[in-house]
């Protein structure tokens, strides 16, 4: 697939704008509720997000701004992804206001409207998890620092999101969510911690 793009004259960040125009429509799916087709999208994403790196490699090397280009667009492309489930849950509490029967439909099955707000929150706190573990590592090495520790990275958040969705049940997309969050601020502290050995631990630091 490498070689063939790279005969078509596809160029490196194309294919990076395509994996973000995905992860978007991926989004906009979330959204809607169509949770399969999203995680169709986003599936088509991870692999626009392999290829891109791939194909720079092929044709000599990436550049700076490639590798600049790409990180920027990947986080864009993942808050998009977390915007549209924190806005279906979102969409599902309004509609509650104005439905009132359904509203009592869920509340006789368990489901507390205060439950699609809960979710709703657990998304922004996954959003704001994800973006700690890049801006972490990006910080150290504007340090100077080398950062490329802790194992929950977007490939790992990304790969949860499309199982989840897959399954397309209220109890996966927010165990997924849940363990997305806690494993991001994770990941965060352990670097956050690998720093703090590096300068003030080491003595490098006043």
């Amino acid at each position: 697939m490498v070689g063939w793009l790279a005969r078509t004259g596809t160029r490196p960040d194309q294919v990076t704008v395509l994996g973000t125009l995905l992860s978007v429509a991926a989004g906009l799916a979330f959204f809607q509720g169509r949770f399969r087709l999203a995680s169709g999208l986003l599936l088509a994403s991870g692999l626009c997000d392999i290829l891109d790196g791939q194909l720079a490699r092929h044709l000599g090397g990436s550049s700076r701004f490639g590798a600049f280009f790409d990180s920027t667009l990947d986080r864009l492309a993942e808050a998009a992804v977390l915007a549209g489930i924190m806005g279906f849950y979102l969409r599902n509490l309004v509609a509650l206001v104005f439905q009132s029967s359904e509203a009592l439909a869920q509340i006789a099955l368990g489901l507390e409207p205060v439950t699609w707000a809960i979710m709703a929150f657990t998304a922004l706190l996954a959003l704001v998890a994800s973006y700690m573990v890049s801006y972490t590592r990006a910080r150290a090495e504007g340090l100077g620092l080398e950062c490329n520790v802790g194992w929950f990275e977007r490939p790992e958040r990304l790969a949860l999101l499309i199982i989840a969705g897959m399954l397309k049940v209220f109890w996966a997309m927010s165990a997924a969510l849940l363990l997305l969050a806690v494993l991001s601020f994770w990941t965060a502290t352990q670097r956050v911690r690998h720093v703090w050995k590096l300068t003030r631990g080491a003595g490098r630091d006043q």
